[in-house]
C-alpha cells in the first residue's frame, strides 16, 4: 500500500504544547495511505464498531483524570511517546478494536479519533476527522526531532516553522495554539518576563505539583478563556503571549477571544489539515503502538509500558503526561 509520513509532532510540539521533547524517546511518525487518500468513512465496513470502542475508551478514562485531553493532544501534535498514560490508553483501544476488527486499524487513526473524541467531550468542538493512516515503519530521528520550535520561540520561528509544514495561514498557528486551554506546562517554561508571570512562577514553583495551567481561568474546559487571557498579558508562555502583539497573529487571538464559536470552527478546520500533512514513506498498521512492527525492543520501551508507581515516576520526567498540552 503506498502511503506517505506524517510527522505530526515534529511541527507544533513547543508551540502548542509548551514543552520540549527529549530526543531520546521513540516517535510515533504517523502516516497516509496516498492510494485512496483519507475519509470519514475509511473503516465503516472494516470495523463499523470502531467510533463506539474509541469514545467509550476516551470518556471512561476522562472520568478518572480530566488531563487525559491534554495528552492526547499532545501525542496528535507531537506525534512522539513522552506520553506514557495518555499511549497507554491508546494501545488499551487499538488492543480493543483489533480483538473485533482483526489488526485493520492503525494506532495512528486511533489516535486522531480519540483525540477528536476527547476535545468535543471537554467542551470543543466536533470535529470531521477523515480516517485511513497508516503507522511508520521507524521512529523520528533525532535531527527531525531537533527541527521541533521551543516554547521561548517567537512568532516569526513559528509562522515559519507552520508555513514549511504546508500551514501557512497564521489562523493555523493561532487556532493550534488554543489547545493550551486544557494544558499544563512545568514551572520553568513560564516566561517571566512581567509582574504577572514572575508572580506564576514564584508560585508554580512553591507548589506540590511543579506544573502550571496554560490557560489561567478555566484550565479543564475546552474554551476561548485562553485567548481571553493572552489579551489580558496573561499568556503563560512566551511563545503564547508573543500571539496577542504580532500585527500578523494577533486578530485572531482578538477574534477568538471574542467570538467561541469562530475559534471551534477554525480549530476544527486546522486539526484536519494538521491530521492531513503528507512526506513520503511506506507503512503498517501496527500490532503495539509503542513500537513498529518486527521491532524487538527500543530504548525506553520498558519504561513506556511499566505501571503503578514506576510508570507515575516516568510520566512526571521529561515532561511526561503530567506537563502534556
Amino acid at each position: 500500500m503506498a502511503a506517505a509520513v506524517m510527522a505530526i509532532g515534529l511541527l507544533l510540539a513547543g508551540a502548542v504544547v509548551g514543552a520540549v521533547v527529549p530526543p531520546h524517546h521513540d516517535h510515533l511518525q504517523l502516516v497516509i495511505d496516498t492510494d485512496g487518500g483519507l475519509s470519514l468513512d475509511f473503516h465503516a465496513a472494516s470495523c463499523p464498531q470502531l467510533e463506539g470502542i474509541v469514545r467509550a475508551a476516551v470518556q471512561a478514562e476522562r472520568g478518572q483524570d480530566v488531563q487525559v485531553t491534554a495528552g492526547l493532544l499532545r501525542i496528535f501534535f507531537h506525534d512522539c511517546l513522552p506520553q506514557p498514560r495518555a499511549l497507554q490508553l491508546i494501545e488499551s483501544i487499538r488492543a480493543k478494536v483489533h480483538a473485533v476488527c482483526g489488526a485493520t486499524v492503525s494506532c495512528a487513526d486511533i489516535i486522531a479519533l480519540a483525540t477528536r473524541d476527547a476535545v468535543s467531550l471537554a467542551g470543543g468542538p466536533s470535529i470531521a476527522m477523515p480516517q485511513g493512516r497508516t503507522d511508520s515503519l521507524r521512529p523520528a530521528t533525532n535531527a527531525e526531532v531537533n527541527t521541533l520550535p521551543s516554547p521561548f520561540s517567537d512568532v516569526s520561528t513559528l509562522l515559519g516553522t507552520f508555513s514549511r509544514r504546508g500551514l501557512a495561514d497564521p489562523a493555523d498557528l493561532v487556532a493550534l495554539s488554543g489547545g493550551h486551554t486544557v494544558g499544563k506546562a512545568s514551572c520553568g517554561f513560564i516566561r517571566g518576563n512581567d509582574d504577572f508571570s514572575r508572580r506564576l512562577a514564584a508560585n508554580c514553583s512553591a507548589g506540590r505539583t511543579g506544573k502550571q495551567s496554560l490557560d489561567v481561568i478555566t484550565p479543564d474546559a475546552f474554551d476561548n478563556r485562553y485567548f481571553v487571557a493572552l489579551r489580558s498579558t496573561q499568556g503563560v508562555l512566551l511563545s503564547d503571549q508573543g500571539l496577542a502583539g504580532d500585527r500578523r497573529t494577533a486578530r485572531f487571538v482578538t477574534a477568538f477571544a471574542s467570538n467561541q464559536a469562530a475559534f471551534f470552527n477554525q480549530f476544527a478546520k486546522s486539526m484536519v489539515k494538521l491530521g492531513s500533512i503528507k512526506a513520503t514513506a511506506a507503512g503498517e498498521i501496527r500490532r503495539n503502538c509503542f513500537r513498529p512492527n518486527g521491532r524487538v525492543s527500543f530504548d525506553d520501551v520498558s519504561a513506556l509500558t511499566l505501571t503503578g508507581d514506576d510508570a507515575a515516576a516516568v510520566a512526571t520526567s521529561d515532561e511526561g503526561f503530567a506537563a502534556s498540552a
